[in-house]
């Protein structure tokens, strides 16, 4: 590896003309507040891009400030890592940011190893996912690559220390491959990587949300390695100087009161949200809502979970073994769940307890007729012009849907389906589709989000086979 993230990030520039930070000392005086984010990391945007689009931070510091006399502002500062921020929050420009797991526990890292008034605390979640889905690694559509195993000997852009780099190391070790000699790591920004891999210059593409999604949307790359394979939980979340936290513990009450906001807007108008994201960052909304939307790849709340905590102790070693990190995390410390549980109210400790999506898939199957009720089947057909998306029950009823929808004229946005093994929801008509005659008929098309997952499922049930999308709409 060429350069670990810690090192990456002291030698980048301080952005020019930045207002110093953490003068919000509130009592009659005036208080600008620094937000660092990453508007297309849409994993984010409770705390970020949609937070910023709705405007519901200003609104209740305006509220605050009608209080205690001051007047508040909020520069919004946008970057496409977590390692930028880091580097700001430490020299003090920066007062709150959002970023991925991997990132916040280099700030931690980082943090602690400063001392003094740099020390930092990870004090809420925007988004997260159990298994590991937000990342993946993917190459060029027409990539002979079928399993990581493949990539031996071939060039891997990532961004070194972000949780697509861990995803893939801690992958490509179980393909038996030793990432540090195997394959030759380039450690890029996600837009330097995605153009690597439309030149040719890299075989594979190994990043967080939305990159993954965005290229295979584009057709411009094919999901390899799904990182609900990996089965480790990846999260993102919001980290503030502690010195700006406890000077202005209201400022961030209302920052955090804005970001549960934020999330509950996102739960109730997911389309609405998918857009205003997709107008900000020039994604296509399509993709936004891949992740974002009902029953999407990313989970949104805002509460610490246990899950989430054990899964960043787990990391510090991890991180420390290849170089990410110098100075070790002690996690206690740093994991400060007080302000959020302050802002969250007493149904705290209940919502942490819980993992359920609470923006899951429901309705009626208008095809099959029948109701969306089981979050591991349930899918979305988006028809352009309308307001809702269509729920369907299940992979097959998903393809009956598109059949009569394209029956009748109906030209379809998106349609979205969980994967058959790992659950993690992707664009149906991206998916690998296998037809098992020995199915059940309701049961007997099958989508995976990678050829390596159809055809570990082929090599068990004898008479399956693969088929196209258009193939399986026909048919079922």
């Amino acid at each position: 590896m060429k350069t670990t993230l810690a090192a990456a990030a002291a030698l980048l520039p301080l952005a020019a003309g930045c207002t110093v930070a953490g003068n919000a000392a509130g009592g009659g005086g005036s208080g600008q507040i620094v937000v660092g984010y990453q508007s297309k990391t849409i994993n984010t945007v409770t705390a970020g891009t949609l937070l910023r689009s709705l405007g519901y931070f200003e609104k209740r510091l305006k509220a605050l400030g009608q209080q205690d006399g001051t007047e508040y502002s909020v520069v919004w500062r946008d970057y496409d890592t977590g390692a930028p921020i880091t580097a700001q929050m430490l020299a003090g420009k920066i007062d709150i940011g959002s970023m991925g797991d991997y990132p916040l526990l280099i700030n931690g890292s980082r943090a602690q190893a400063q001392g003094g008034d740099a020390k930092t605390s990870w004090v809420s979640v925007t988004g997260y996912n159990m298994r590991g889905s937000l990342n993946g690694v993917v190459v060029a559509p027409g990539s002979k690559a079928r399993t990581l195993r493949d990539l031996k000997g071939k060039t891997v852009s990532t961004s070194v220390g972000s949780a697509g780099h861990g995803t893939f190391v801690q992958a490509a070790r179980k393909y038996g491959l030793d990432p540090a000699k195997d394959v030759k790591i380039e450690n890029q920004q996600p837009t330097v990587g995605a153009s690597a891999l439309q030149a040719g210059s890299a075989a594979a593409f190994a990043q967080f949300v939305a990159w993954p999604g965005l290229l295979v949307n584009k057709g411009q790359a094919r999901l390899l390695y799904d990182g609900g394979q990996l089965d480790v939980p990846t999260f993102h979340g919001v980290v503030v100087r502690n010195q700006f936290a406890e000077k202005n513990g209201k400022v961030l009450d209302a920052f955090l009161r804005a970001q549960i906001d934020a999330t509950t807007y996102l739960h109730q108008h997911p389309l609405e949200a998918a857009e205003s994201v997709a107008s900000t960052t020039g994604l296509p909304a399509e993709t936004v809502y891949l992740y974002n939307g009902a029953g999407g790849v990313a989970t949104f709340d805002p509460t610490i979970k246990q899950g989430l905590k054990d899964a960043f102790v787990h990391d510090v070693p991890f991180l420390k073994s290849i170089g990410v990190i110098q100075t070790p995390l002690e996690v206690g410390p740093f994991i400060n769940d007080a302000y959020i549980r302050k802002a969250y109210g007493a149904s705290y400790d209940h919502d942490a307890a819980s993992t359920a999506n609470p923006a899951a898939i429901t309705g009626a199957d208008e095809v099959c007729k029948t109701q969306v009720d089981d979050p591991k089947t349930a899918g979305e057909v988006w028809v352009q012009g309308e307001e809702r998306t269509r729920p369907v029950a299940d992979p097959v009823c998903l393809l009956k849907n598109v059949r009569a929808l394209q029956g009748q004229g109906k030209k379809l946005r998106a349609v979205y389906i969980p994967d058959a093994t790992t659950g993690t929801r992707w664009f149906a008509d991206k998916d690998v589709w296998v037809e098992d005659p020995s199915a059940k008929a309701d049961q007997r098309f099958k989508p995976f989000a990678t050829d390596e997952g159809a055809r570990k499922y082929i090599a068990a049930h004898s008479g399956a086979k693969v088929v196209t999308y258009d193939e399986a709409v026909k048919s079922a």
